[in-house]
């Protein structure tokens, strides 16, 4: 198994000729001996697996080289916590990091194969709901990419977040056992495992040195044992990991039962402690679903806090000293219970007094709010939570009650803010507000964008501010530039560099190059045929996905990420019917060809939510059948979104719709992968769309809406939906169509939950919002058929992306709130090439 292509020899060095002749046989290697194939019979599968072992084996080399630097070099270092991670797919990902893409596309064909085929194989890892858990992702990549000692905490789910499929155009959810196959890149540490607690009781006992001392004795102990997937930087030796927990009982079976005949009994306690990790969000409509949720979140941080512990041990430094050496970065107040964690272990078992203690605990934890709604807050049920973890309530109530007296004897809140900022939420049921306790025990809390950092203050913790002024600070999200333009988008990638090389790929700011190309002719037209490419690749996506055929020269409007009523995904269906009657009342008016495509997932008890997807797709199976509207208007819902999809639906989009109500997006990532691959967006002053303004300037996006003092005002004087409905005739006859069941026939009053929540309510303003909404649709619509104007606004919009890298996002939390060093590159082994399509 030899490559043969001497362009590829040429280009590479005696070293690397070696290190393709090594891998190559390691490749043959893990074909034949632990896939067990021979040249005989195999497929795809069979290549992918035995590739990802051969990668995996490469990144080990490098992981270990890695971890001793830092042993050597004993830098602070980041751990990120975090419930969700969503991966996506890892090979080709990995592939273009460590610069072996060409290599390995060349050393495939030589046998046979083709590398694209082969890297569909693999199956996304979805540990994530959306978009907290795919920033996740790109801040681990960026974080090995600039050489930053950055490493994930999470829970290894066996299930991840589920398969969606479309019946009767209803939202149904099937398990997704996302490692059924295996997954050839993972490594398994089976040394390192922790014994984590729940329930039980505690106990008091006097010391040796005369203090009272708190011991909790668990009922019941779960094993995490640590799986790791080796994340590696771009361009750099640099390998960090990101450790995973899956759950393991720390007994097989019960003998006694077993002993007794009862072998069901025997294996009961097993199944029950190992489902901690079986399921990403599990239903917490139920009492059992809510104990699983919060056993998740405690069995992750007290796992990943006693192996933290034990590698700061190793250098036998003071605990005192454990701020100089650790940052703690908690991803949403999902991981906050990790505070009351390390101040129990501080407490108990290291036996230390508690403003030391506590002192240490505020200057390791910094953490990320991602909402500003505040029925978004998490919070848990003090039965609940005393319940199952009867220490670490102890521990919150001393911390409310110290800090309470502290901020009452600085006179600095009134009574009523201090209820605001006290952790326990008092009335007829006490509830342990975790977001507090996220704020009171970091010593940096920040938002995701610049209105969303300013509106926390102002708003959900506008009380703290008047207590921690200096916490406060935004860090404006990004998206890695390798995944989401890269990976997803090769031909745009390879047109870039020829123009203005590789640069970008480590310093998205140098695609502010491209401007001076705009009005070329030859640039534009190149442009404009890349763009045309990925349009008939994602038709292709569309017709295999769904049997509907589109027009890949319309243009493509799409609106992909999680449901939520405050994404608005009605206000777009609403407006499409709105269309669609125009069409169908002057079938001979000019029309710009129109693909709107959605895709995205509604929470499983998400009633509303599932129902806005039943409504798009019965809106598309009466717009796609109805002969006076083709060629002009079609409709798709792309079931099962996933990352790997949105890779291949981002490069073909022409329009992103980020239309969320004013003040309800915390950021949004979408918006930036969009532009970072040309397409405009038409939004509202929300999130980062209001930094995306800022960047690409205002003839470059389509800003609609109400702003977001303007929602405030509304909502405060008695918003009233019904004095919109009426001022628009267009709007009063869309939502008759919903209520006398046009989209509905064979399922009357479906939709009348839509109609009465719109008439009636309209808590997220659509009704206020769409007549600026329609008209702005209308001027897209001119204006992409001027398609010299729209090609010049499209790369504009990569242009001027720079801001939006999770570099320039993991340089700033490094600098400004870890403050950890960005250390010096080791030069990769292996020549970057950009991958070819």
């Amino acid at each position: 198994m030899v490559v043969n292509n001497p362009r590829l020899i040429n280009l590479l060095s005696e070293e690397q000729k070696a290190d393709l002749a090594s891998m190559e046989k390691q490749f043959a290697h893990h074909l034949e001996y632990t896939i067990g194939k021979n040249r005989y019979n195999l497929k795809n599968e069979d290549i992918y697996k035995a590739l990802g072992h051969t990668i995996r084996d490469f990144l080990i080399d490098r992981l270990n080289f890695t971890q001793e630097r830092y042993r050597e070099q004993n830098p602070k270092k980041v751990f990120y916590f975090s419930l969700e991670f969503l991966m996506g797919r890892t090979l080709m990902n990995a592939l273009i990091n460590l610069g072996l893409y060409e290599t390995i596309q060349e050393m495939l064909r030589g046998i046979g194969f083709d590398l694209t085929d082969v890297l569909e194989f693999e199956t996304d890892a979805g540990l994530g709901n959306g978009g907290l858990g795919r920033l996740a992702a790109c801040f681990l990549d960026s974080m090995a990419t600039l050489n930053v000692p950055g490493f994930g905490y999470g829970i290894r789910y066996d299930y991840g977040i589920f398969n969606q499929i479309i019946a009767n155009g209803s939202q149904l959810e099937m398990p997704d056992h996302w490692d059924a196959d295996g997954v050839p890149y993972e490594v398994v540490r089976s040394d390192i495992s922790f014994s984590v607690g729940f329930f039980g009781h505690t106990e008091t006992r006097v010391s040796g040195k005369g203090k009272i001392q708190h011991d909790w004795v668990p009922d019941e102990t779960v094993l995490a044992s640590a799986h790791d997937y080796p994340i590696p930087g771009f361009n750099t030796s640099t390998v960090n990991y990101l450790r995973l927990w899956a759950a393991k009982s720390s007994e097989e079976f019960n003998l006694d039962y077993f002993n007794h005949g009862d072998y069901m009994k025997a294996v009961q306690d097993k199944s029950i402690s190992e489902n901690i990790s079986k399921v990403l969000y599990p239903n917490d409509t139920t009492e059992q679903g809510k104990v699983l949720r919060l056993k998740q979140q405690y069995f992750m941080v007290c796992a990943s806090l006693q192996d933290i512990l034990i590698q700061f041990r190793e250098f036998k430094y003071n605990l005192k000293d454990l701020p100089d050496f650790i940052a703690i970065q908690l991803n949403d107040t999902h991981p906050s219970i990790g505070i009351a964690e390390l101040m129990r272990i501080f407490l108990d078992n290291e036996e230390m007094d508690w403003e030391p203690a506590w002192e240490i605990v505020t200057k390791v934890f910094s953490y990320t709010n991602h909402t500003v709604l505040p029925e978004a807050l998490e919070s848990w049920r003090v039965e609940l939570f005393e319940k199952l973890l009867p220490r670490h309530l102890e521990i919150i109530y001393e911390i409310n009650y110290r800090f309470l007296t502290e901020v009452r004897n600085k006179g600095i809140l009134t009574e009523s803010e201090i209820q605001q900022v006290s952790i326990i939420e008092e009335g007829n049921e006490k509830r342990v507000r975790m977001a507090n306790l996220a704020v009171i025990g970091s010593y940096r809390v920040n938002g995701v964008a610049a209105l969303h950092s300013d509106l926390i203050q102002k708003t959900i913790f506008h009380a703290f501010t008047k207590v921690f002024p200096e916490k406060f600070n935004n860090k404006t999200n990004g998206i890695t530039p390798r995944r989401w333009l890269l990976q997803s988008n090769p031909n745009l990638a390879n047109l870039i560099s020829k123009k203005i090389g590789n640069e970008f790929t480590t310093d998205l700011y140098r695609l502010k190059d491209l401007e001076k190309f705009v009005d070329d002719a030859d640039f534009q037209n190149d442009w404009k045929q890349v763009k045309f490419t990925a349009k008939n690749e994602l038709a292709r996506i569309i017709k295999s996905e769904t049997g509907i055929t589109i027009d890949p020269s319309s243009l493509i409007d799409v609106q992909i990420k999680r449901f939520h009523e405050y994404k608005r995904q009605l206000l777009n269906i609403l407006r499409v019917i709105a269309l669609y009657r125009r069409i169908k009342e002057n079938p001979n008016a000019e029309v710009t060809p129109r693909t709107v495509v959605f895709g995205g997932k509604a929470a499983p008890g998400y009633y509303m939510a599932k129902l806005i997807i039943k409504l798009i797709n019965n809106v598309a199976w009466v717009v796609n059948r109805d002969k006076d509207v083709a060629e002009r208007l079609k409709v798709v819902f792309i079931p099962n979104y996933r990352v790997s999809l949105a890779e291949k639906i981002i490069p073909g989009s022409n329009l992103s719709e980020q239309i969320s109500t004013a003040g309800t997006e915390a950021s949004g990532t979408s918006n930036m992968k969009f532009m970072l691959n040309g397409a405009l967006t038409i939004g509202t002053l929300d999130g980062a769309n209001v930094e995306i303004l800022e960047e690409v300037g205002a003839e470059n996006i389509y800003i609609f809406g109400l702003h977001t003092e303007e929602v405030f005002r509304m909502k405060e004087a008695g918003y009233n939906p019904t004095n919109f409905i009426h001022q628009n005739e267009d709007l009063h006859r869309i939502l008759l169509m919903i209520r006398e069941n046009f989209f509905s026939m064979g399922e009357p009053g479906v939709f009348s939950p839509i109609y009465d929540s719109l008439f009636y309510t309209d808590n997220y303003l659509l009704m206020a919002d769409f007549t600026s909404y329609d008209e702005t649709q209308n001027r897209v619509a001119q204006d992409f058929r001027d398609e010299t104007t729209w090609t010049k606004k499209s790369i504009l919009n990569v242009a001027r992306s720079g801001k939006f890298s999770s570099d320039r996002t993991i340089r700033e939390y490094a600098k400004e709130i870890w403050k950890v060093p960005l250390l010096d590159t080791i030069p990769p082994q292996t020549i970057y090439k950009l991958p070819q399509n």
